[in-house]
């Protein structure tokens, strides 16, 4: 009898509390998506889903939820509330029913901080009815943080920054020409005409071909005669040709006396309309409209001549103005220029490298395989070249890669000092900004890249940086880095991510690192484990990184 007393009391004040009492709350009442958190463009985003029991919201009773991030070093970050409210509250809440209760869906996100990378989030709860406070315990809903988003930092951090390329090409393919122009109707070339400067220059270009012929090649002397197109099909005809060989006598003998062997490709053009039409589109004449529509309306050679002769005003204009231009012959020496060879480049280098140019001084750092030597060829050609801001900027582009991000801004302002809109140096500005976390800054610069070269490489991280992972992947195409792997695994690209690390020729421990991720997400255990073993072996700080990682958790037992 004692015994049922005693129970039936327990009971008895069960039931008083449960009803007079806002009591704790279940993890089981909640649902976080996704669990564990996971870090996005600098955000880490959760949503949500909740329940109140059956008979636990008072009708007069007013409850807050905060999500809370509560980091491993005793910090805490505040998400966004919600307020529910009972059925007798008078508010604009969500009402949630004291008989049976009710769901709700909540949305919170955080700025992501690495000290938050060991967290738990935890809901808390602000219970009141009118002054009453009711001491409802926080619970802990989700684990944080998947922070594999944010390795893009560590992935810049042990990659070179973007080279500003050299120009240096040892063959360029060069003209030379010169024009000889007719009197009308004539086909001898008047010593006056050799006397005008593109004929001079002519002729001193193949002397110099035949003064210096390892630092020249002729490919041959092209000659073009032309007839303009007023005068019959015929006597053009005729005419062009004759300019044609009078031309290639003169050539022929020029080349005899400057000593040069070379082909000689000579052709005509009987009536010059193609050239008539540009003279006419290019002038200032009265009539040129009506000309330009002559010559669209009419294919036929004596039907277009004739309708311009009616324009009696029009072509007296022409003949004085545009035809005599046309009566001509070019003499077009085809040729390129031969430079330095590489070892001729390192010689001189090693001899004075003053006497090299800032292209070739560029091309001869990218000889070099070992970084400091790469170093040192960059600065000497800040020093000879001063006003060159490429040099400036590849030095910063090395120092980024070493971790000197002091040193690579020093040297990026020289750069733009050297050249304001420089596009390398202001791409290398933004990826410094990234691994310093200023996204906005990063893109502020980037966006003033345009023409860059790599640029992509800085594009995609910034995508990474922004969570735009399809973009930073598509960005990063063609590309054996960690950070173009990086942008694959984010965009679930596991295979594509894993043949993109095994490209990548400096393997570091963040290498492996993704090795383990992308294995592990492919189901790959045996590959996954090894690989995270290697990774941690090689840098140990990413431990932090794998530890909320629930595929590497489970491939690491």
């Amino acid at each position: 009898m004692k015994r049922n007393f005693l129970l039936l009391s327990a009971a008895s004040v069960l039931f008083m509390t449960s009803c007079s009492k806002m009591g704790p709350l279940s993890a089981d009442n909640f649902t976080v998506t996704p669990n564990p958190l996971e870090s996005q463009g600098g955000k880490v985003a959760a949503t949500v889903n909740g329940t109140f029991p059956e008979k636990y919201m008072k009708k007069k009773a007013v409850v807050t939820v905060t999500p809370e991030l509560r980091y491993a070093n005793g910090q805490v970050a505040k998400g966004q509330s919600a307020t529910f409210q009972g059925e007798k509250v008078m508010g604009n809440d969500q009402t949630i029913s004291y008989k049976v209760g009710g769901r709700y869906t909540m949305k919170t996100s955080f700025d992501y901080v690495p000290e938050m990378q060991k967290s738990d989030m935890y809901l808390t709860f602000d219970a009141r009815k009118g002054k009453k406070v009711y001491n409802v315990p926080a619970v802990k809903v989700a684990d944080g943080i998947v922070a594999t988003s944010e390795l893009y930092r560590r992935t810049l951090a042990s990659e070179n920054g973007v080279i500003a390329p050299d120009a240096f090409q040892r063959i360029n393919e060069k003209k030379q020409e010169a024009n000889i122009k007719f009197l009308i109707n004539q086909a001898n070339i008047r010593k006056s005409e050799l006397k005008n400067n593109s004929v001079k220059e002519f002729v001193e270009m193949l002397k110099k071909i035949n003064a210096d012929k390892e630092g020249y090649n002729v490919e041959n002397v092209e000659i073009q005669a032309y007839a303009s197109p007023d005068g019959g099909v015929k006597f053009n005809d005729k005419l062009a040709g004759n300019r044609q060989n009078q031309s290639e006598k003169y050539v022929k003998n020029t080349l005899k006396k400057t000593k040069v062997n070379a082909n000689i490709d000579a052709h005509y053009t009987a009536q010059d309309w193609d050239g008539f039409q540009k003279l006419v589109a290019a002038s200032n004449l009265q009539d040129k409209e009506v000309i330009l529509r002559v010559l669209s309306m009419y294919t036929d050679p004596q039907e277009r001549e004739q309708q311009i002769r009616n324009m009696s005003a029009g072509f007296q204009e022409l003949a004085n103005g545009i035809l005599p231009e046309l009566r001509r012959s070019r003499l077009i020496i085809n040729y390129e220029t031969i430079g330095r060879s590489d070892d001729q480049i390192k010689e001189q280098y090693n001899a004075d490298p003053t006497k090299l140019s800032a292209d070739e001084l560029l091309y001869a750092a990218a000889l070099e395989d070992n970084a400091d030597k790469k170093e040192a060829i960059y600065k000497k050609t800040a020093e000879i070249y001063p006003n060159d801001n490429r040099a400036f900027n590849n030095v910063a582009a090395l120092e980024f890669a070493k971790g000197n991000n002091d040193a690579a801004k020093e040297y990026l302002a020289k750069a733009v000092n050297a050249k304001s809109d420089a596009a390398e140096a202001n791409a290398n500005k933004g990826l410094v900004a990234l691994l310093e976390g200023n996204t906005a800054e990063a893109q502020n610069h980037i966006a003033k890249a345009t023409g860059a070269n790599d640029l992509n490489k800085a594009l995609g991280a910034l995508n990474i940086a922004n969570g735009k992972y399809a973009q930073a992947e598509q960005s990063f195409n063609g590309v054996n880095s960690n950070t173009a792997a990086l942008a694959q695994i984010l965009n679930k690209n596991y295979a594509g991510a894993i043949s993109t690390l095994n490209g990548v020729k400096n393997k570091t421990g963040v290498t492996d690192y993704l090795l383990a991720i992308a294995n592990a997400r492919q189901g790959n255990n045996d590959a996954a484990s090894s690989y995270l073993k290697s990774a941690l072996q090689k840098d140990p700080s990413l431990a932090s990184y794998a530890a909320n990682d629930l595929e590497l958790i489970n491939v690491s037992k």
